[in-house]
């Protein structure tokens, strides 16, 4: 026959003054000192051994509670566990936290951003700063990095490498707000240049841009001729830059399901622009002469039109060799566009509006632009048409072809 369990009451619990053991069933009793003082024991026999367990005073802890711990307990017991002995017991360590660390925090800003980032160029550039001039906290817990570290890291590249001192100081500073959101560090940001790294660091210096050298335009017709003069595909896609007024990558990148040369035009798509909006160009007789002299007899939409020797995208690098072997080391090609715009606004009438628009410059406000559906392809096929004509055309004397800057 079964123990009778759960015999006490609340009330009979509180009534009770007859010292002694008063039994609930299960190995719980009530025990009740001649001093009037009430507390609870389990009893129980472990390894042949009758032990007494007690579980705590009346007043702390009430008769559920009580059977509560009673149960635990005969449950150790039946799981061959001394339920004193385990209540001795140390409590176990928790696990130590895990380390964050900065490279942890930088991948995963870096990832998040990818899409967004123009090129793969801009997404190597951040993980090459981070990583290599970044190293002494490149591998640090993130919640390490103090003001010396980021001192650390930028005072080599203070002075003489200002430049990319001041855009890897930018970084740390958004990888480091990062880890704060996150929960990963606190306090304030140490790469914070207002109010922070100013009073420790001069200010950096400014790097001179200035303009990208660019012939002057009374020398571009003389350049084109010395161009078709050479038989190397760069310099067909260099002549192609200038008759366009593109920029390296765009042209560098073009492919032959871009173009349709029946109807004389080039259609970039947003993924190679810098405004990240497609751009139609007006292709002038020229530049379909050199397109269907090089196009293939069926060519993939996706088949680039100036591959390298690989059939790979030309390096950003090719113009330059080529105005290298030119002897124009002094000229880039991206400053074929300030000789295009510099000659459709000192020799032509066409509208500032259209010359900005042949360069994929965007025009006017948000708002002016939000109600100009156009891009006013006719009036820059008439642009770019008479700059193909002005650059291909025999230069009537000999102009220096020194660069200007």
């Amino acid at each position: 026959m079964a123990r009778e369990v759960n015999r006490l009451s609340a009330r009979r619990v509180q009534t009770l003054s007859e010292p002694g053991r008063h039994a609930d069933g299960g190995g719980l009793y009530l025990v009740v000192d001649k001093s009037g003082a009430k507390r609870w024991v389990f009893l129980f026999r472990f390894a042949g051994t009758r032990r007494e367990m007690g579980l705590g005073p009346v007043n702390a802890v009430p008769l559920a509670r009580a059977r509560e711990l009673a149960s635990e307990a005969r449950q150790q017991v039946a799981g061959g566990v001394d339920p004193i002995a385990e209540r001795r017991a140390p409590p176990e360590a928790p696990p130590p936290p895990k380390v964050i660390t900065f490279a942890e925090v930088a991948d995963g800003y870096m990832a998040d951003r990818e899409k967004s980032w123009r090129n793969p160029k801009h997404r190597a550039q951040w993980r090459t700063t981070l990583m290599v001039q970044g190293k002494h906290v490149w591998l640090m817990p993130v919640s390490a990095v103090d003001t010396e570290a980021v001192l650390e890291v930028l005072r080599p590249l203070w002075h003489e490498k200002s430049e990319t001192a001041k855009r890897l100081r930018g970084r740390l500073e958004r990888i480091l707000d990062a880890a704060r959101v996150a929960g990963h560090r606190s306090g304030e940001n140490p790469a914070r240049w207002r109010g922070h790294l100013e009073v420790l660091l001069p200010r950096p210096g400014k790097l001179v841009r200035g303009h990208h050298a660019a012939l002057p335009f009374k020398a571009v017709p003389a350049f084109v001729q010395m161009l078709r003069a050479r038989k190397a595909p760069t310099a067909r896609a260099l002549e192609l830059l200038i008759l366009t007024a593109a920029r390296s990558g765009e042209i560098r990148g073009m492919r032959w399901g871009e173009i349709d040369i029946a109807g004389a035009l080039w259609t970039v798509p947003k993924e190679r622009m810098k405004a990240k909006r497609p751009h139609r160009v007006p292709l002038c007789p020229q530049a379909i002469a050199i397109l269907s002299a090089l196009r293939p007899a069926e060519p993939s939409d996706d088949q680039l039109v100036f591959p390298n020797g690989n059939g790979n995208v030309l390096s950003d690098m090719a113009f330059a060799a080529l105005l290298k072997r030119a002897e124009h080391e002094d000229i880039t090609a991206h400053g074929f566009r300030s000789s295009f715009r510099d000659w459709a606004a000192d020799e032509t009438d066409h509208p500032r509006e259209v010359i900005e628009e042949a360069l994929a410059h965007l025009v006017g406000s948000a708002t002016e632009r939000a109600y100009r559906r156009g891009d006013a392809l006719g009036k820059r096929r008439a642009l770019m048409n008479d700059w193909g004509a002005y650059v291909c055309a025999p230069p009537k004397s000999s102009p220096s072809n020194k660069a200007t800057s």
